[in-house]
């Protein structure tokens, strides 16, 4: 397998905390992470493409390219606000082997900039239909889990999948401390769910953000999403799952 990783700059940074936005279920962390990107005008500085990755591109608009990619973004905190490193991207990796390549790559650059601290997000599947989202957690360590709980979040059992559990597993090996913060959701891009995590992380993070403009970042997302003919109805969604493949948007 080969993951090509691109840096346009290297930002000095003090005691970052990497934020993921893969996509996923509900495309949760995608809409929430994207908001971030553009409220906080974080800046672009490298990139990571995988053989892992889906094996075509998208023609866009003017005969531009839309490939599968996974970009990495930082901001410089202001008065309280932490430092931040944002992964944004259209894709997680399609194969197992891809998925740990990928995560080990993210946090390789991530402990360059001296990240001590991740934050994955994400969505819970529920098959009915959800009023007012329910925030859950898992994390690598006590203390990070008490700060999470203490925030209104329930423990999750089970299984979580892609990214979002992997990156918290492996930064544990790295000494590093990582929560998994997932908001319950229907599916679909879904902005109500995202705002459930996004209050948590700018809780924890002590961040600034406005989040009354959190429906344009899903409605991006949707967009995306017609345009590689992935986007699903919630009807469509309760007669079939998913599929897990299905990481591009």
């Amino acid at each position: 397998m080969v993951c090509v990783v691109q840096l346009y700059e290297k930002p000095v940074l003090n005691n970052p905390v990497l934020i993921e936005g893969l996509p996923g279920i509900g495309f949760v962390a995608n809409i929430a992470v994207l908001h971030l990107v553009q409220e906080l005008k974080a800046k672009l500085f490298g990139e990571i493409r995988s053989s892992s990755f889906q094996d075509f591109a998208i023609t866009a608009e003017k005969g531009k390219i839309r490939s599968p990619i996974n970009e990495f973004y930082y901001h410089k905190g202001r008065d309280e606000e932490r430092d931040l490193i944002l992964l944004y991207g259209n894709t997680q990796a399609l194969t197992t082997i891809g998925q740990y390549e990928l995560c080990g790559r993210i946090l390789d650059i991530a402990e360059e900039m001296g990240c001590r601290q991740i934050i994955t997000l994400g969505g819970l599947k529920r098959e009915e239909k959800v009023d007012t989202p329910e925030l859950y957690c898992a994390a690598s360590d006590l203390q990070t889990l008490h700060e999470a709980l203490s925030l209104g979040a329930k423990i999750i059992g089970g299984h979580i999948f892609g990214v979002a559990g992997l990156l918290v597993g492996l930064s544990k090996l790295r000494g590093m401390r990582g929560l998994c913060l997932l908001s319950e959701t229907p599916g679909y891009p879904d902005a109500s769910a995202a705002r459930e995590v996004l209050n948590a992380v700018c809780k924890m993070l002590q961040l600034k953000i406005d989040l009354a403009r959190l429906d344009t970042a899903a409605e991006a997302t949707r967009n995306i999403l017609e345009s590689f003919g992935l986007t699903t109805s919630p009807t469509e969604e309760k007669a079939r799952e998913e599929p897990r493949s299905h990481w591009l948007i």
